[in-house]
């Protein structure tokens, strides 16, 4: 974390250089994680990572561009992520989510939202894909629905709820659980925010469900959201699990 004056003043200086530098090397990326969460509801989070989101094509070119510079890099994992180092301050570069089902594409870049960070002209990732991104985070170690809910409580008015539930229309069990635990949080503003349609297409869904007879499979979709908290299920009880696409 960052702490004293002269940390946040290396901290700045750095977002600025490495900004300015995937700007240099003609890279097509979004800024993500606690600058976006900035961008969308004023929280500011002090930290030493910049979070840049890209397509897959994108990556191998800002590794070298950065490698060449003089920086350490690592392909962390081919599947979604690589980083960038210089000293104690790195850069995640993310083109995918640890589940493998939100790869980047050309759409993440049509629906950015333009704006400025340190000083230097950025595309912000849009708040949908930023909610749709957090909405698989629920591990112990880390759960992102409170950073969910200040979004939709400062930009909900805002958000295209019809494009976020084509994002999750395949897991909109998880869109539902979202949006009850936001009303069970802002019990004053939900009527306000959440589009009544979706919560009325959401639990139409659900009641449906219990018109269908039971899943031949046992299927358990736990380790989608939580890697690790899941593993006795498949491992010892059985389930199989959902399949997640690899690269």
């Amino acid at each position: 974390m960052i702490e004293t004056e002269e940390q946040k003043r290396e901290a700045n200086a750095f977002y600025r250089e490495a900004l300015e530098m995937l700007h240099e090397c003609g890279a097509n990326f979004m800024l993500g994680g606690a600058f976006a969460m900035f961008k969308y509801t004023g929280l500011y989070r002090d930290t030493k990572d910049l979070d840049i989101f890209c397509k897959p094509s994108e990556y191998p070119k800002i590794l070298k561009f950065f490698a060449e510079k003089g920086y350490e890099t690592q392909l962390t994992d081919v599947r979604w992520l690589a980083k960038v180092f210089k000293g104690e301050y790195f850069i995640d570069i993310i083109f995918d989510t640890v589940n493998n089902i939100c790869t980047v594409d050309d759409t993440w870049y049509e629906h950015a939202t333009e704006g400025e960070f340190a000083g230097v002209p950025v595309k912000f990732l849009p708040a949908e894909e930023l909610i749709w991104c957090k909405i698989y985070v629920q591990n112990r170690e880390r759960y992102d629905s409170a950073d969910i809910n200040h979004i939709i409580l400062k930009y909900g008015r805002q958000v295209d709820w019809k494009r976020l539930l084509f994002r999750l229309d395949q897991h909109w069990h998880l869109l539902l659980a979202q949006l009850l635990i936001f009303q069970f949080v802002y019990p004053a503003d939900y009527h306000d925010i959440l589009p009544k349609w979706l919560f009325d297409e959401l639990m139409r869904r659900a009641h449906e469900q219990y018109d269908l007879p039971a899943a031949v499979e046992k299927v358990c979709r736990g380790p989608i959201i939580d890697q690790t908290q899941y593993k006795v299920d498949i491992k010892e009880w059985d389930y199989k699990v959902t399949t997640i696409k690899t690269v």
